[in-house]
């Protein structure tokens, strides 16, 4: 008999309250948001305070910049993410369901839309405050695995964005219909890899354990581009390799693609998080060449 592990009893929301005949509910994800914008930005203040990190010993932005940062950051990560769930993975509906666009609380986030806001918010706030941006990108790269970390336990919390089928012994059985069918496969219902726990542990710890080492080590703030080159390129491959475990979005699924690629040839292809992940890969390589030339 197949060993695998039970999906343990969690809630999606922590508590709920009701106020004058509407409930209000705490949940795993939006908690999880907000430990990841609150320890960002507490590490990028630990390091703005401390300028021998960075080029000439001085910090690209005081405290209070980096507070007002965190406002843009989060206008970033609300409506970049929701707009490239959006466009990324579900156009046609939305194309026929526009006013379901703003319903943040039915869930849909896409992190390669969130980090295209966050990168828009940055470019726009660095020239208005005369910020050396690749030192600013440098800092949010930092700040960014934490928010990675928590998110992706919120979505095992959730039951959501699960992997492909498996029968290693750490395999999941989740709840729900879809979850537990899977074509083809022997047991009923069937057991999938956990891949929200392989990005917690590559794309959270791995990833931000390897960026602070650079910090701290190797005086990788001191080359301007370098922390962000690696974090884009980490990220990417990080992302590359679990989606070989993660489940596709069912609109790329079909009888003549059961693996789910948005773009294939022959046997072979690529999924929709695979090929919006190179073009990180690109950006952080380009980062560390430029992160290398000699600085006047």
């Amino acid at each position: 008999m197949q060993a695998v592990l039970t999906f343990p009893d969690l809630d999606s929301e922590i508590f709920a309250i009701s106020l004058f005949g509407m409930e209000f509910a705490l949940r795993w994800y939006a908690l999880a948001y907000i430990a990841g914008i609150l320890i960002g930005w507490r590490l990028v203040v630990a390091l703005v305070k401390r300028p021998r990190l960075w080029p000439g010993d001085r910090a690209p932005m005081t405290p209070a910049q980096v507070e007002e940062l965190l406002t843009w950051i989060i206008l970033g990560i609300i409506l970049g993410g929701r707009l490239g769930f959006v466009f990324f993975y579900k156009p046609l509906y939305y194309l026929q369901h526009p006013l379901e666009i703003p319903m943040l609380w039915q869930g849909g986030m896409a992190f390669h839309g969130g980090l295209l806001g966050v990168i828009l918010a940055l470019v726009l706030f660095t020239r208005r405050h005369g910020i050396a941006l690749l030192s600013a990108a440098d800092a949010l790269a930092i700040a960014t695995p934490p928010g990675l970390f928590f998110g992706r336990i919120a979505n095992f919390i959730n039951a959501e964005l699960w992997g492909r089928p498996s029968d290693l012994p750490w395999a999941v059985v989740f709840p729900g219909e879809f979850a537990q069918y899977c074509p083809g496969w022997e047991t009923v219902p069937c057991a999938r890899h956990p891949s929200q726990l392989y990005e917690a542990g590559l794309e959270g710890l791995v990833l931000g354990a390897a960026l602070l080492w650079l910090v701290a080590r190797r005086d990788a703030l001191k080359r301007p581009g370098a922390v962000a080159g690696m974090f884009f390129v980490g990220y990417g491959f990080a992302r590359i390799f679990v989606e070989l475990f993660r489940q596709p979005d069912f609109q790329f699924v079909s009888p003549d693609n059961p693996m789910g690629y948005a773009v294939q040839w022959g046997g072979a292809g690529l999924t929709q998080g695979q090929l919006l992940s190179l073009p990180m890969v690109a950006l952080g390589l380009i980062l560390l060449a430029l992160s290398r030339r000699p600085r006047a």
